[in-house]
C-alpha cells in the first residue's frame, strides 16, 4: 500500500521525507572506507587493490545511474527507489556474510554503490519534481547537504561498531538502512507528476536532447571535477588521518581516533552546501562555483604534505578543504535541474550522475597508484603527490571559467 497521488505534503515536510531516506540509505556508504586500514592489513591488499575496492563502489553507481535514473522519466520514481534499496541490501549484508578478500570485496561494493546509483538521483528527481523556483532550489541544497549527514553518520557508527565488534559487524549494521528508507518512501511519498503530452518519453538511455541543452553541460563537467577531488579525498581521508597519527611525537600524540576525526570533518559538508548554495543564488553560480573549486584544488596541493604537523593543525586543515569542496556541490546540482526541461530532468540527472561518478570512480583508484608510485602509505611525499592528483582540476578552475565566459559572451 502506498500514498495515493493526491496526497499532499507541504514543501518543507517532502524534504525532510527525501532528507530522512537519503540519510538512511547511506548507513553502508563509508563502512569500506572507515574500515580501509584494518581490512588492507587483514587481506593483505596494496594500495592501489585498496583504492580499486573503493572506486569499484562509484562503478556501481556509474553502471546503474543510466538506466535507473532515466528510468523515472518513464515510470514513478519511487519504483526505482525500493528496487536500488534492494540492490544496497544485497550489497551490504553480503559483504558482511561473505567477503574474504579483493574479488569478493569488489563484487559487494559494486553492488552497494549501485544501490546507492539508483536512489540517489532517483530522490532528488522525486523531490525536484514536486518544488519549483526558489523552493525547489533550497529543497535541492537541503537534500545534497544531506549526503554529508548520511557519510559522517557512516563514518562514525560504522567506525564504532567495527572496533567494538568487528568490520562484519559494521557491514550488518549499513543493511538496516535501506530497508528503513524503502520503507519511509513506499508508505510516505506520494505518487509523482504525470507527464506532459507534448512532451512524449524519449528512448531509454537517449541521452541526445540531453547533450544538446548547452545550458547543463557547464554544471554536468563541474561535477565531474568536483566528484574526482572530493571522492578522492573520501576514500583516503581515514587512512591519511592514521598516517597522520603514526608521524606524532610520542608525548603528543593524537587523541582521537582516526574515524571519528573524518565523521567530525564530513559535518562541514551540509553547513558548507548549503551555505554555498546561498551564495550561488545571491551573488550567481557561476561566480560562487569556480571560486570554490579553485580554493579547494590549491589547498589540496597542500595538504598531504603536511601531514608531519601537530596532528590538530593537520585536522583544521582538512576541513577547510572538505568544505571548500563542498560549497560547490548543492549550487552544481541546483543549477543543473533549473536548466533541465521538466520531462528531460531523470535523463538530465543520469548523464549528470553518470559523468561525475565515472570520476569518483577513477580517483581513489588513481590516488592509490600514486601513492604506490610515490613511495608508498608510509611516506610523505607519496601523500603529498596522491593529494595534488586530485586537486588538479580545481587549479585548472580559473581557466575553465574563462573559456565558459568566453563562450557565453559568443553565444
Amino acid at each position: 500500500m502506498s500514498p495515493a497521488h493526491g496526497t499532499r505534503l507541504s514543501p518543507v515536510q517532502l524534504t525532510l521525507l527525501m532528507c530522512a531516506a537519503e540519510i538512511f540509505g547511506m548507513t553502508g556508504f563509508a563502512a569500506y572506507t572507515t574500515l580501509l586500514p584494518a581490512l588492507q592489513r587483514e587481506w593483505g591488499l596494496s594500495n592501489s587493490e585498496a583504492g580499486l575496492i573503493s572506486g569499484v563502489y562509484y562503478a556501481g553507481y556509474v553502471a546503474a545511474t543510466p538506466i535507473l535514473t532515466s528510468l523515472t522519466d518513464r515510470v514513478d520514481a519511487r519504483r526505482v527507489y525500493l528496487l536500488a534499496c534492494a540492490m544496497s541490501l544485497i550489497g551490504t549484508a553480503g559483504f558482511a556474510l561473505f567477503a574474504g578478500g579483493l574479488w569478493s570485496a569488489l563484487v559487494f561494493q559494486f553492488l552497494i554503490g549501485a544501490g546507492l546509483g539508483g536512489s540517489y538521483m532517483p530522490g532528488l528527481k522525486m523531490l525536484a519534481e514536486r518544488l519549483e523556483g526558489r523552493v525547489q532550489s533550497r529543497a535541492v541544497g537541503f537534500y545534497t547537504a544531506s549526503f554529508g549527514i548520511g557519510s559522517t553518520l557512516s563514518i562514525l557508527i560504522c567506525g564504532g561498531i567495527g572496533a567494538a565488534y568487528g568490520w562484519q559487524a559494521a557491514f550488518a549494521y549499513g543493511a538496516l538502512g535501506p530497508v528503513l528508507a524503502a520503507l519511509l518512501v513506499n508508505f510516505v511519498m506520494p505518487r509523482g507528476r504525470t507527464r506532459a503530452a507534448s512532451h512524449p518519453a524519449p528512448a531509454l538511455l537517449d541521452f541526445r536532447p540531453v547533450l544538446r541543452n548547452r545550458r547543463t553541460l557547464p554544471y554536468i563537467l563541474g561535477y565531474s571535477a568536483h566528484n574526482y577531488e572530493l571522492f578522492g579525498q573520501r576514500s583516503w581521508m581515514v587512512a591519511f588521518l592514521v598516517f597522520t597519527a603514526s608521524l606524532q611525537p610520542a608525548d603528543a600524540p593524537m587523541l582521537i581516533g582516526a574515524a571519528t576525526l573524518a565523521a567530525a570533518i564530513n559535518l562541514i559538508g551540509p553547513v558548507m552546501s548549503i551555505s554555498g548554495n546561498e551564495l550561488a543564488i545571491r551573488f550567481g553560480r557561476t561566480r560562487v562555483i569556480f571560486t570554490f573549486m579553485t580554493a579547494s584544488g590549491l589547498t589540496a596541493c597542500v595538504l598531504g604534505y603536511t601531514a608531519a604537523l601537530p596532528w590538530v593543525l593537520v585536522f583544521l586543515l582538512m576541513c577547510v578543504h572538505y568544505g571548500l569542496m563542498l560549497g560547490d556541490s548543492a549550487a552544481l546540482t541546483s543549477g543543473t535541474i533549473a536548466a533541465a526541461h521538466p520531462d528531460e530532468r531523470g535523463a538530465t540527472m543520469a548523464v549528470y550522475s553518470f559523468v561525475g561518478f565515472s570520476s569518483a570512480f577513477l580517483s581513489p583508484l588513481v590516488f592509490g597508484v600514486v601513492l604506490d608510485l610515490g613511495g608508498g602509505n608510509r611516506s610523505l611525499v607519496a601523500w603529498g603527490l596522491a593529494f595534488s592528483s586530485i586537486g588538479v582540476f580545481g587549479v585548472l578552475a580559473p581557466v575553465a571559467r574563462w573559456f565558459y565566459l568566453r563562450r557565453a559572451a559568443q553565444d
